[in-house]
C-alpha cells in the first residue's frame, strides 16, 4: 500500500554541521494492538540505539511454526544499534529468514518488508541509552555479526522438549551471556542483558518469542508473571515509510 512512497528513508547531512540525520519514516501512536488501524497522528521516526523492531512474515511455513510453538504474529525482532560510523541498523537473528546473525540498514529492510506487505512496529527507547550503553551495544552487535542462526534451537520450540513451560522456563530459559548461533527474540534478549536493560535474573531470552515482546504479556506463566518491557520501552508502534494521506486528498 505504501511502497510507492517507501524511499523517504534516506542519509543525509546537517547544512554546515557535518553531522548525519537519519530520516526514518514515521511512527503511527502506539497500541498493544495488532491491526490494519493507522492511529494518527503520526510522528518523524529518529531511530536510536536500544529501539526494538518486531515484523510480521507472510510465509505460511514461518506462521505455522510459530502455531505449533503455541505462539503466533509478530514473527520477527531486532534491535537498532549505531554503527562506528553513526548511522543506524538493525541486529537480527535471521533477516528475511535467513541462517546468519546480521548488523542489517534500516532502509533496506523496511523497504523490503513493506514491498513484501508486512508489517512493521517500533518499541522505541523512553529514555535514550547513555554513551557507554550505546557503545557497548555497537561492540556487541559487531562480535555476534555473522553468527549463525540458531535453527535446531528454534525448531526445538515447536515440540515437547522447548525451553516454554511452567517450571522449564524458569530453570532452562536463564541467560547465557555471548552463544555461538541465536534466534531472533533470544538475540534481543541476550542484547539487552547484556548492556543492563533488562534483569538477568527475571530475563528468559531462549524462552521468549516476538509476540511476548510486542505485547508485555505471554501465553507463558513465567513470562506473563515475571516479564515485561514497559519500564524502558514504549508501546509498540506501527512503522510507515511516510504518514497516510487522508481519504479524499
Amino acid at each position: 500500500m505504501f511502497a510507492a512512497v517507501a524511499s523517504v528513508v534516506v542519509c543525509t547531512f546537517l547544512a554546515g554541521g557535518g553531522k548525519k540525520e537519519y530520516d526514518g519514516g514515521v511512527l503511527c501512536q502506539p497500541a498493544y494492538v495488532m491491526d490494519d488501524a493507522l492511529r494518527g497522528p503520526c510522528k518523524r521516526y529518529a531511530p536510536q540505539p536500544g529501539d526494538i523492531f518486531l515484523s510480521t512474515d507472510r510465509s505460511w511455513i514461518i506462521n505455522a511454526g510459530h502455531r505449533l510453538a503455541w505462539s503466533g504474529q509478530p514473527n520477527h525482532s531486532g534491535i537498532v544499534v549505531l554503527r562506528r560510523d553513526g548511522t543506524p541498523a538493525l541486529l537480527e537473528g535471521g533477516p528475511f529468514n535467513g541462517i546468519k546473525i546480521e548488523i542489517v540498514d534500516i532502509k533496506s529492510s523496511f523497504d523490503k518488508h513493506d514491498e513484501r506487505t508486512e508489517k512493521v512496529w517500533i518499541r522505541a527507547r523512553k529514555v535514550p541509552l547513555t554513551k557507554l550503553q550505546s557503545e557497548q551495544l555497537t561492540e556487541w552487535a559487531e562480535r555476534q555479526d555473522g553468527k549463525a542462526f540458531a535453527v535446531r534451537r528454534m525448531l526445538r520450540q515447536m515440540t515437547p522438549f522447548r525451553t516454554r513451560g511452567p517450571l522449564r522456563t524458569f530453570v532452562m530459559g536463564t541467560p547465557n551471556g555471548e552463544r555461538d548461533r541465536y534466534f531472533c527474540a533470544e538475540l534481543v534478549m541476550e542484547t539487552c542483558v547484556h548492556i543492563g536493560l533488562l534483569s538477568a535474573e527475571t530475563t528468559r531470552p531462549s524462552a521468549t518469542y516476538p509476540e511476548d515482546i510486542f505485547y508485555d504479556k505471554s501465553k507463558n506463566r513465567y513470562l506473563n508473571e515475571n516479564f515485561t518491557l514497559a519500564g524502558g520501552w514504549e508501546p509498540p508502534a506501527r512503522w510507515l515509510p511516510a504518514a497516510p494521506v487522508p481519504a479524499g486528498k
